[in-house]
């Protein structure tokens, strides 16, 4: 193993945090290069016998690879506020539900709806980014389609969301969306009188 910054040796490298995740089946170390003094992340996984193939959509088979999914999960959220955690976190759920509900072979297909699914509740950018290549727009209408259903899921899912103004008196104790009548402020002024 190197350091991904600046390619340090494995005797370059310290581990400064070393704890259980993936249901006590993997091990997340923090590392720290000695050279660069930069800090990244790896897991330690025991290579299971029993794999996965992924049906292409052109019928062609391959073996199960989650950095591929990474790798996607990274590029949809290419400058966006989303953690490396959040994104492993991700590909860890998406390989579980595959593994619990395929046998031999799963679809690229249903490799991609599980993953914007889990995607667009946790970045709405970056899953238009995601969907934008998962489910190849032809027009620009498709796109807006797109972000349109997710802000209409996101209303759905969180009621509050787009109220920009609340009325806590509202009729019959409701809440309102209508924004308050202004009140003018300071000395209100006058018509010039007729002379």
């Amino acid at each position: 193993m190197r350091c991904p910054f600046c390619h340090a040796d494995k005797d370059s490298l310290k581990v400064i945090d070393s704890r259980a995740c993936d249901g006590d089946r993997a091990i997340r170390r923090r590392r720290e290069c000695l050279n660069c003094k930069k800090r990244f992340t790896t897991y330690e996984r025991v290579e299971g016998s029993i794999k996965l193939t992924v049906v292409k959509a052109d019928g062609r088979r391959v073996p199960w690879d989650r950095q591929k999914i990474v790798a996607g999960l990274s590029r949809a959220t290419f400058k966006r506020p989303v953690p490396d955690e959040a994104l492993q976190r991700l590909a860890e759920e998406v390989e579980e539900e595959c593994f619990a509900s395929h046998d031999r072979e799963v679809p690229t297909a249903e490799i991609g709806r599980m993953v914007a699914e889990r995607l667009r509740r946790l970045d709405q950018v970056a899953y238009v980014r995601f969907a934008s290549v998962y489910r190849q727009f032809n027009t620009l209408d498709e796109l807006i389609e797109a972000a349109q259903n997710v802000i209409d899921a996101r209303r759905f899912e969180d009621p509050g969301q787009g109220r920009l103004f609340i009325d806590p008196a509202g009729i019959n104790g409701v809440a309102s969306e209508t924004p308050p009548a202004a009140k003018p402020r300071g000395k209100a002024k006058r018509p010039p009188a007729d002379d």
